[in-house]
């Protein structure tokens, strides 16, 4: 059913500033869409609301047909856990656990026993099978990212958020990273949303926002 924001809107402080102001956009199942724009023109807001990470000061969200403000702590949890996948410009790997230990964090706190034979074929299909048992101070800067992608993929999730996961990359990295996130969206259909100030990368999507001040000032497919 994909997701769908109505008049959003989010404010900080007080006074309020406000960084999101009155978007709508409909998101459909399986789509790619990029999100992009100067710095502070309110995109990775936008990509926390849309993700659930954050919740608007007024309008709403609804992915598949409901509004995340209105399920409880423990079930917009779960909701996460099952349905929805981060990844981000820092890896946020805990570094006193191996790169398949990390890996299978989120199938863990779901009690899915069967992740790890997903999680390891995604390990050998994004070349990174010889990091399996090695920290993160180990792993390279674009090893580690793919392992949190890895993460982000174990409990197959419908829905991708990336937030600049190239940010910290080569170009040859990123390049990897890139065709990674494209192949999650064109041959398993995860719905894609990124946020990245890199024109090419943007590009790549097919439905292209470009935000300025908060506002969706052009889109294009």
């Amino acid at each position: 059913m994909g997701i769908s924001c109505q008049r959003l809107i989010k404010s900080f402080g007080e006074p309020p500033t406000v960084i999101i102001k009155g978007i709508d956009l409909n998101i459909e199942d399986g789509d790619f869409v990029s999100i992009s724009g100067r710095s502070g023109s309110g995109k990775s807001t936008l990509l926390y609301l849309l993700s659930t990470l954050d919740l608007p000061s007024s309008g709403s969200v609804m992915i598949d047909g409901q509004s995340p403000a209105e399920l409880s702590v423990d079930a917009l949890h779960q909701f996460r856990n099952e349905s929805l996948g981060f990844v981000f410009q820092f890896h946020y790997l805990l570094p006193e656990l191996t790169a398949l230990e990390n890996a299978l964090l989120p199938a863990r706190k779901n009690n899915n026993v069967d992740a790890k034979t997903h999680v390891n074929a995604l390990f050998e299909l994004f070349d990174i099978q010889t990091a399996r048992d090695k920290l993160p101070s180990q792993l390279s800067g674009g090893e580690q990212q793919r392992v949190a992608i890895v993460r982000a993929l174990s409990m197959k999730p419908r829905y991708l958020f990336a937030d600049e996961p190239t940010g910290n990359l080569d170009s040859v990295n990123s390049k990897i990273v890139m065709d990674i996130l494209k192949k999650a969206n064109k041959e398993w259909g995860m719905t894609l949303i990124l946020v990245t100030h890199e024109p090419d990368y943007a590009a790549m999507a097919e439905k292209e926002i470009f935000l300025k001040d908060g506002v969706i000032v052009n889109t294009a497919s």
